[in-house]
This record gives structure tokens, sequence and C-alpha cells, in this order.
């Protein structure tokens, strides 16, 4: 089987003038380089494409794959990270991960947090601004939560994201605003316990691999899971597998909302308890990190014996049993 890499790198945006936090969700040479080294040690020939204009270059080429490993974030438009998987399915060529209606949904926090309280998975309540108008729809108890509505990585998030009144509030929301140039999703402050739950597999196959406590140390510059903590985490958080009744709890959860969203193959889920200990639902990640040192998912499946190549070769099963599936139709 040949497998095409569709990626981002970030070293190319950077050279093209972009910023440090504009390419946060983009991916190192490492990262590729883990990826492919886990395909060979896995038998599989592969093939570095690129981002979404070098795929068009090779589609328009001719050039085929059996399948493509896809981890693009994409850089512009509220479906940036569906780009590859739409061009892909209009070729007909099989992908790992999710799809484009998938990952079009959960960029988009504000309406991914409508579906998931529609379908009964427990969240913050929340209000999605695009203009400091619009807070006059304001209607929350303070202190609340702010960040961009479009974004990963922690992009936007930091020391300065949670607001204790309606002045701070449109501070936030107006360096957002103009930063990010997207709306700004508000919601209540959830103060208590933290976690990221690791899901492996597609709709009644998918199982919940893992639960990991994110616990940012007291001496840390900030207290949020932002941006700057996830890039120097090894100083400043500690994870810590989840067990007994909130691990399964967590797992119920994250199963509900993974297949609710129609996720595939592998993915996260996060979740936070409110002051009350009740888990809340705060974003899905159907396009995690995938490197093997520093992403989240990576970290959680070797805290549960798991090797980075083991983990790539259960993304590739959950791939190509939807390729048969579809095959045998």
């Amino acid at each position: 089987m040949k497998i095409g890499l569709t990626y981002d790198l970030k070293s190319v945006y950077l050279k093209n003038g972009y910023t440090e936090d504009e390419v946060a969700e983009f991916d190192s040479e490492e990262t590729i380089t883990g990826i492919e080294q886990a395909l060979k040690d896995l038998r599989f020939v592969s093939e570095r494409i690129g981002n979404i204009k070098e795929l068009t270059a090779a589609l328009v080429s001719g050039k085929k794959w059996d399948l493509v490993f896809n981890i693009c974030e994409g850089m512009f438009g509220q479906g940036r990270e569906a780009q590859v998987p739409a061009l892909l399915d209009a070729y007909q060529i099989p992908y790992t991960f999710s799809d484009p209606l998938v990952l079009a949904l959960t960029l988009n926090k504000g309406m991914t947090k409508r579906v998931i309280r529609d379908c009964g998975v427990p969240t913050a309540p929340f209000l999605v601004i695009e203009s400091l108008q619009d807070l006059a729809d304001f209607d929350l108890k303070f202190p609340v939560f702010v960040k961009p509505n479009s974004e990963g990585s922690g992009k936007g998030i930091g020391a300065n994201s949670v607001a204790e009144n309606l002045e701070s509030l449109k501070n936030i929301c107006t360096k957002l605003l103009y930063t990010y140039n997207q709306p700004v999703l508000i919601e209540k402050l959830l103060s208590g316990r933290e976690f990221t739950v690791g899901i492996l597999g597609t709709g009644k196959k998918a199982e919940a691999v893992g639960v990991m406590e994110i616990l940012i140390k007291s001496d840390a510059e900030e207290q949020t899971y932002s941006s700057f903590i996830k890039q120097h985490y090894q100083e400043r958080v500690d994870y810590k597998l989840a067990e007994g009744e909130i691990e399964e709890n967590c797992k119920t959860i994250s199963l509900k909302a993974w297949k609710a969203l129609g996720c595939r193959d592998a993915g996260r889920i996060d979740l936070k308890m409110d002051e009350n200990g009740i888990l809340n639902f705060i974003e899905v990640n159907p396009l995690p990190g995938i490197n093997f040192i520093h992403s989240d998912l990576p970290i959680l499946v070797y805290k549960q014996g798991w090797s980075y190549k083991q983990l790539i070769e259960a993304i590739l099963h959950s791939a190509s049993e939807r390729m048969i599936n579809k095959f045998s139709l």
C-alpha cells in the first residue's frame, strides 16, 4: 500500500512571512519524520505530498495513492481543516481522520457546542459574538472564559482569558476580534479538574483508550492550558491517568460526543468539571496533534503502554476498515 502524507509544515509558512502564532497549529519536520518512520516500521511505502496547494498540483499531474495520511490544518477560511479531505473526496482517494462535514463543523466551537447540547452532552452555557454590539445579548454570570471561536492548540488563550466583569470582557473581546478576525466564544468559567480523552475508531467500533488529567503546576506562569503552556509542558504540566468512576464518566461522555459528531479514526475530547464536580464538554479535536514527543494523544497512549507505531497502526486500521466496507457495498 502506498500512503501519501499531507501536512502543513510550519517552517515553510514562517519562511513566507507568517507569524509564530499564525502557524501554531502546523507541524514540524520532526512530526513528519516520525510518521514516516512508523509507516516504514509497519512496512508501508510513504510519499510526502505537503499542503493543499502541493496536493492540488500532484492530483492535476495524475498522481494517486492508496490512502492519504492527512494532518493538514489549513490556513484560510472557516472550513480550512475540511479542504484537503474535500479535495480527496472529489478524486475518490481515501484518507485518515474525519470527513469535510465533521472538520468544518468542529472547527467552529460554538456550532459544535450547539450540536453537542442538542444530543444531550453537558456543556457550559455560552454565547458567540461577531462584534462588540452582540454583547447586548450577554446574559451569562461572571466569571466567564473567552477564546477565539475557530482556533486550536491553545491559540488566543492565556492568563487574560477570564473576564470578571463587563469592562474586562469588552477588552478581551476587542483584542480577540481584532487579532483573529473571527467570532469570539464566551462561556461560563469551569473551575474544576480538566481531562482529555483519547479515542480510536469510528462509529460503533470507537473506543476511549484512556483518560488523562491535565494538572498545571502551581508555579506555572499561567493556570490555563494555553498555547504557551502546551509548548513548554515538561516543566509546567503533570499528566496523570484518571481511574475509577471519573475515568468511566469521562469515557461515557466523550464517546457519546464522538459518535454524535461522526468523528473517525482517532482524536481527543476535552472535558472540564464545573464548581460542583459536573463534567462538561469543552471541545473535540478530530484532527489531533500527532507529534511523537509533544502531542497529547501520543502522551496519553504511552501512559497506557502503547508505542507510537501501535498508535499509527490503529489509525490506519480504522481507515482501512472504512475502505473495505465501502468497496464491499
